[in-house]
């Protein structure tokens, strides 16, 4: 019996969060490492989960967990794991991990300033954040889907609204006004589904290839369910939220959103959508591939235009999520295949890249690219070059895992699925390509002025630890606090700023080895989501 896994991975952030609300007080000296102890286990069980997955078969359900839930309503607690699903909760498990070594290993050292600043509400809040995050990759019944999958907007509203920037209640309320639209419309086309098969059993519906509903009413179901996926994914023209959220949430924040909530909108197609209501699928395929590649274009076209530094990142989110969506569209192995292994490139990728984003607001106190002036390879070598490590991953660089997502996918365009216009979707090849060349276009630019150059910005004097005034925990002021190692001359101001610092290089060192060895080894990946996809597309005429 190795259920137990799939519980203790939910079980042990929610023990942990109702342990904080229950007993706040006797966990006050240990709360500098409590959050990160539990994230610890919880990604010491996923690594358990992937070192004793059954990979030789990737496409049957493991760690299974079927358990009455609501016998009255004949729903039960289904829980599960395969090829899909997977990655996703060890990519989960690793970033909630890395953010809590983030926040707490480059805390300020003195007791009463870290106790002083709501430790324990953002500890509580990554926790719950936490559960609904695996959970929803676990779920195997769709209403426990659904109620995972709106369980992680709370926490992260109160992130936003808490600990973000100046304009984090505008931002913080944009999301969940957005999110929870787009999940009411998402749970209609889910009882809809109920009602016509008489079952919210995944595997069961996956199995019976629609049997049960008309083509109509697939179609529909597909377009409601769709759309609250496209929300969160978030798909152009949807996607509005999602700038305002990352440049106002802490780091943390961003890196978690981007990293993982993202891809619990793409990760509903693949489980839900698709295997699901198949005649739907290919109905509404060509219009998905067109509403993709202009989120391609557009995202690209509109991080040319940023100034925030963070603000074009999650610009290039809207464009590279436009490229697993495209994949979907497709309805062949090829192109799942090159969804699914973007979905984990772009969490470990941009991951980084807020990472890095959040470390550099920290040190210049803006993220404004003009500000910063460039000639940051000059000042801070280090950091400069896993900034541009991470940019070159992200453009698609051969060799890094940026590229094989992207290049699936838009091979699986040139061949789509039988039943689908081929001219249409080789049009829609030569249009993400053509995003794939502007991705560059704008990343190249990044680096040319943040990277290179002589350093001529940011002028602002850096205080040292004891004058800085307390920043919210979780906010990217509150992170400094490390000796310096560079020194900026601008006009009679001078600035001292560190170099990497020994918790960012603990915290971004496994996400740099990930994104090499899954670029230059990406069978490692495609070995768990290839049967996957086939079994997935095997409901398709």
């Amino acid at each position: 019996m190795t259920g137990w896994l799939s519980v203790a991975l939910l079980a042990v952030p929610l023990l942990g969060a109702l342990v904080l609300l229950l007993a706040p007080g006797a966990l006050r000296p240990v709360l500098r490492t409590y959050g990160l102890i539990l994230s610890g286990v919880t990604l010491a069980l996923a690594l358990v989960m992937a070192a004793t997955f059954d990979h030789g078969r990737p496409t049957s359900l493991q760690f299974a967990v079927d358990q009455p839930w609501i016998p009255g309503l004949g729903l039960r607690l289904h829980l599960g794991v395969d090829g899909i699903s997977l990655p996703l909760i060890v990519l989960t498990a690793l970033l909630t991990f890395l953010c809590f070594g983030y926040l707490f290993w480059g805390r300020p050292r003195t007791p009463s300033r870290f106790l002083g600043n709501r430790p324990r509400a953002l500890v509580f809040t990554l926790l719950v954040l936490e559960v609904g995050m695996i959970g929803t990759f676990l779920a195997l019944d769709l209403l426990l889907f659904f109620i995972f999958f709106e369980i992680v907007l709370i926490p992260m509203y109160f992130l936003i609204g808490i600990w973000g920037g100046a304009g984090r209640r505008a931002a913080s309320v944009k999301f969940i006004l957005y999110t929870l639209l787009g999940s009411v419309v998402m749970l209609l086309g889910l009882l809809l589904v109920w009602a016509r098969t008489g079952t919210l059993d995944m595997a069961e519906l996956a199995a019976a290839h629609g049997a049960g509903m008309s083509r109509s009413v697939q179609i529909l179901a597909f377009v409601a369910i769709g759309v609250g996926l496209a929300v969160k994914t978030p798909m152009w023209p949807l996607h509005t939220w999602l700038p305002d959220a990352h440049t106002e949430a802490p780091t943390v924040g961003s890196v978690l959103l981007a990293g993982v909530l993202l891809k619990m909108g793409t990760y509903g197609f693949a489980r839900i959508a698709i295997p699901v209501l198949p005649e739907g699928a290919t109905a509404v395929a060509p219009w998905l591939g067109a509403f993709a590649v202009v989120g391609i274009v557009y995202g690209a076209l509109a991080c040319l235009a940023q100034r925030d530094l963070k603000r074009m990142i999650a610009y290039s989110s809207v464009g590279h999520m436009g490229f697993v969506l495209l994949g979907f569209a497709t309805l062949t192995p090829v192109g799942v295949n090159g969804a699914l292994f973007a979905n984990v490139a772009h969490g470990l990728i941009t991951g980084l890249l807020f990472f890095l984003a959040g470390g550099i607001k920290d040190r210049y106190h803006t993220a404004d690219i003009p500000s910063l002036g460039g000639g940051l390879l000059a000042t801070m070598p280090r950091l400069g070059s896993v900034l541009t490590f991470a940019a070159i991953a992200s453009l698609g660089l051969p060799g890094l895992a940026g590229f094989w997502g992207e290049m699936l996918a838009l091979l699986g365009s040139f061949q789509p699925a039988s039943g689908l216009p081929r001219a249409l979707f080789r049009t829609y090849m030569v249009i993400g390509g053509l995003g794939a060349v502007l991705t560059a276009a704008y990343f190249v630019l990044m680096l040319s002025r943040v990277t290179h150059g002589r350093p001529s910005g940011a002028a602002r004097q850096q205080e040292t630890p004891d004058e800085r005034p307390v920043a919210p925990l979780g906010s990217e002021e509150s992170l400094a606090g490390q000796p310096a190692t560079a020194t900026l001359e601008a006009g009679n101001a001078t600035q001292r700023i560190d170099d990497l610092r020994s918790y960012e290089v603990a915290a971004w060192t496994p996400l740099v080895v990930l994104i090499v060895l899954f670029g230059l080894w990406p069978g490692l990946l495609l070995s768990l989501t290839t049967p996957a996809a086939q079994t997935l597309l095997g409901a398709l005429p």
